[in-house]
């Protein structure tokens, strides 16, 4: 494993050789060190009240590198295919249930309550652009997600299968508090993918959100996943703890496109 390079100390004045030094022992001093609270409570006692400013900022900048180091390994570990937030999103298009709306959306109440989202609507009219503007937005609250398409995950889970350590993989994508399905039904599945991506949304039940993008709707999921029955209980998981929102409207791409037909 490689170490990496101690930090230079930014000259941001002149100082003494002698202070330099010091500086420089104490960074290296830090590489084996994390704080012993009783050791830090005996120092803050005979700290003066500079000393004690000094060391609240330091331990301020120190939680906020922390945090952003925090969020950009989140954000890595989500798999987000595009940078997409909810700056300037056209939510015109959106039929929301009657007693949840965007405010309750953006909240992200629905993670902490592991409730399912559904995104149901025609190709092209923004559902992908939520899911991944929630899921980053999920990220920048310090909350792991998992983003993939219906079709990247059963090609994932086949392949741990086959090298046999399905049971890691499975346990790897459980450790996010949200799942993002993409593209649900685009494809259809065979016997064994369906099994598969049962098996992740009955793990997730109750115990951590999911949301889907489709543009079927819920009577054309057995003939998606091959299985009437799986599909009933699948939805009937989604639909006990979950929202249906709907979108409406025409294609962004195109309206947007450069060819006309």
């Amino acid at each position: 494993m490689s170490v990496r390079p101690d930090p230079v100390i930014p000259d941001t004045r002149r100082r003494r050789a002698s202070t330099t030094e010091k500086s420089e022992r104490i960074l290296m001093m830090s590489r084996s060190l994390t704080l012993t609270r009783s050791v830090l409570a005996n120092m803050l006692a005979e700290a003066t009240p500079n000393q004690l400013e000094f060391i609240e900022r330091w331990f301020t900048a120190e939680l906020d590198s922390r945090e952003q180091s925090k969020r950009a390994r989140l954000l890595k570990q989500a798999g987000f295919p595009a940078d997409k937030t909810l700056d300037g999103y056209d939510w015109t298009n959106l039929n929301m249930p009657a007693d949840w709306g965007r405010t309750q959306l953006e909240s992200l109440e629905f993670i902490s309550r592991c409730e399912d989202l559904v995104l149901y609507g025609p190709v092209g009219v923004g559902k992908s652009h939520l899911a991944i503007a929630i899921g980053r937005l999920a990220c920048a609250r310090g909350i792991p997600v998992r983003f993939f398409t219906a079709t990247g995950l059963l090609m994932r889970l086949r392949r741990a299968q086959q090298d046999n350590r399905l049971d890691r993989e499975l346990a790897g994508i459980g450790k996010a508090r949200l799942l993002i399905i993409d593209e649900f039904g685009y494809l259809p599945i065979d016997e064994e993918g369906s099994r598969l991506l049962f098996q992740i949304i009955s793990d997730s039940y109750e115990t951590r959100s999911i949301i889907y993008t489709t543009n079927i709707e819920f009577s054309g999921w057995g003939r998606i996943l091959g299985d009437k029955n799986m599909a009933a209980a699948l939805i009937d998981r989604t639909v006990h703890h979950g929202r249906l929102i709907r979108f409406e409207g025409r294609s962004y791409r195109s309206q947007h496109a450069l060819m006309t037909k």
